[in-house]
């Protein structure tokens, strides 16, 4: 009895060992629990990278931003920053610009951390936008200081003068003159700065009214005759009457006498500017055509910029401050509408600041 229990202890000892060699093991999974899931709803661009430096797992906007094709990082530099955290599992964080085939390229920050003794998890903002409007707003204070430094030096300058000529009138006279063309020149350009920090945010017009286009239109043509009389220049209105749109009468009326006021500015003596007004079954079409100095192809993208000039060496005498065509701009936008330009240099421009029309009995 003894020999066979004995044998049978042997025989179970060695069945559980065999049992026992066939066993798996289960296996590590590759992804942490959880973190997959956390990734795919990430809005930032995060990628999961392993020992062998492969993407195991990455977030839509990762794809999207070109970090990753296939399995593999496409930036240079952020694999050498991965690498880098994975030696000494120091959390790292830096700037880079990434460059695509094909496409623009974009600024982006990156914070890359150890997420396990195998893995590195790196997170990509794109900061391409941010930069972009940093720049802008960098561009947009020195040029501001630029073009009050002008009138005010100017202003500075020309009280001097009066100062010396106190004992002759018509030196006085004359310098006078002058002070209150620049003071003009300098009010112009503070009203205009005020206007496009409004506007620049494209937001649409909190109270929008009824707005009768014949009336901004007349308002406009008045704001720019005495300067139109004096260069014998003719502004002639014409087109569809009692059109209506909606929105805020004082912005649409500053956009349309920027118009006007850029067309007489750049035309000949002696010419033509039209104003005519189109209905449209869903929109109104203002236009204003000039028969001036045009403005050359390659500049035409680039007029709606704030401060831009076509020729900076006419602005002293035309008294432009290079604001206008960016509010007309902002005020399209703001609106629902927008504004396009046909132009022959040497011939001319045509302005077209396009607006929803008011459905007549309708509050919109």
């Amino acid at each position: 009895m003894g020999a066979l229990v004995a044998g049978g202890a042997v025989l179970a000892w060695a069945v559980s060992e065999r049992q026992q060699r066939h066993i798996v093991p289960a296996e590590e999974p590759v992804v942490p629990h959880g973190v997959a899931s956390v990734l795919s709803v990430l809005r930032s661009s995060a990628v999961l990278v392993n020992e062998d430096d492969e993407v195991l797992k990455a977030s839509a906007p990762a794809y999207a931003l070109g970090l990753v094709r296939g399995h593999a990082l496409v930036s240079e530099e952020l694999a050498a920053l991965v690498g880098q955290v994975r030696r000494d599992g120091q959390i790292r964080e830096t700037e880079l610009f990434i460059r695509r085939p094909g496409l623009s390229a974009r600024h982006v920050t990156a914070r890359v951390a150890p997420l396990s003794s195998r893995l590195v998890l790196a997170l990509v903002e794109d900061r391409t936008r941010e930069r972009q409007v940093e720049a802008v707003r960098r561009d947009f204070v020195a040029n501001v200081s630029h073009e009050l430094k002008t009138p005010v030096g100017a202003l500075r300058l020309l009280a001097e003068a009066v100062q010396d000529a106190a004992d002759d009138p018509e030196a006085v006279k004359r310098f006078g003159g002058r002070m209150i063309t620049e003071s003009d020149r300098l009010t112009r350009l503070v009203q205009q700065v005020i206007e496009l920090s409004r506007l620049q945010g494209d937001e649409p017009v909190e109270a929008p009214s009824p707005i009768h286009v014949d009336e901004v239109v007349k308002t406009s043509v008045d704001t720019s005759a005495i300067d139109a009389d004096a260069r014998r220049i003719s502004i002639v209105t014409g087109g569809t009457s009692g059109l209506e749109v909606f929105g805020s009468a004082e912005q649409i009326s500053a956009a349309v006498a920027n118009l006007v006021a850029n067309a007489v500015a750049y035309s000949e003596e002696g010419s033509t500017v039209l104003v005519s007004t189109k209905g449209l079954p869903d929109s109104v079409e203002i236009s204003v055509v000039d028969q001036g100095i045009g403005i050359p192809e390659a500049e035409v993208e680039r007029i709606f910029e704030r401060f831009y000039r076509v020729d900076p060496a006419r602005h002293r005498s035309t008294g432009g401050t290079g604001l206008g065509l960016s509010i007309v701009k902002h005020v399209a936008a703001t609106h629902g509408g927008d504004v396009r330009v046909w132009s022959v240099e040497g011939q001319g421009s045509t302005f077209t600041l396009t607006l929803p029309r008011r459905k007549q009995g309708t509050d919109r």
